[in-house]
């Protein structure tokens, strides 16, 4: 009977695995997935948004369909939702592949560098939390309004992938958001004045009927093994 047993579990896999279905920030891609594709406890299925998406979503009658939020700790706030920090993330620029490393060193290094780039592209800072940041500094720089002039934005995905493929000089955000992209190539981290760092935290879904899953998945997102893949990746262990 015993044999029985356990050459079912082998033909049906996680056949009696609860399915915890993720709504994530884009940013959190890199971090998230890989993990999920090893965890054996139960199906993970994850669908990616920038914050402002997420926080319609939330809103809204399809709110219902997740257990577990990967976002923010102010969207978690706003969403009035417990949140666990589980990484972060810094912000970076990339150029082609092909291209020669500009100086982003210092501020003036990296105000030089924008001012001499044909184009740049960012994340639209009215969905992305990255974009909110490149906003804030071009506007310390002083060169918000040339910059505007031959700024790229996009609502989601990488926002990177137009450097790869050869249509935009310049790109700045999330180095997790960088490092997957094809043609492109990570010129560093911005300054420390101007870095900002992107926590993303878990939060159970409100309603959800598997907590118990959610939680235990948390667990394994925060252990020493989810922890020492951060670096590859583009993250570090919050703070």
């Amino acid at each position: 009977m015993k044999n029985w047993i356990f050459l079912l579990s082998l033909v049906c896999g996680n056949a009696f695995s609860e399915e915890i279905r993720v709504l994530s920030g884009g940013a959190a891609r890199g971090f998230i997935e890989p993990l999920a594709a090893k965890y054996a406890a139960h199906k993970v299925v994850i669908e990616f948004q920038t914050m402002g998406h997420v926080q319609k979503t939330m809103a809204g009658a399809g709110a219902r369909k997740y257990d577990l939020l990967i976002v923010t700790p102010e969207v978690a706030q706003k969403l009035k939702l417990e949140a666990k920090p589980l990484a972060r993330v810094g912000i970076g620029v990339a150029v082609h592949e092909s291209a020669p490393l500009p100086d982003i060193s210092t501020p003036a290094a990296l105000k030089k560098t924008l001012l001499a780039a044909k184009s740049v592209v960012y994340i639209n800072p009215e969905t992305g939390t990255s974009g909110k940041y490149v906003v804030e500094m071009f506007k310390k720089l002083d060169i918000f309004e040339e910059l505007k002039a031959k700024s790229t934005l996009v609502d989601s995905g990488y926002a990177v992938a137009p450097v790869g493929e050869g249509k935009v000089e310049l790109g700045i955000h999330q180095i997790s958001e960088i490092l997957p992209v094809k043609g492109v190539k990570l010129v560093g981290p911005l300054p420390a004045e101007f870095q900002r760092y992107t926590v993303y935290a878990g939060a159970l879904a409100p309603g959800t009927p598997r907590a118990a899953a959610v939680r235990e998945f948390l667990r394994y997102l925060s252990s020493p093994e989810a922890r020492a893949g951060l670096a590859k990746a583009g993250y570090s262990a919050p703070e």
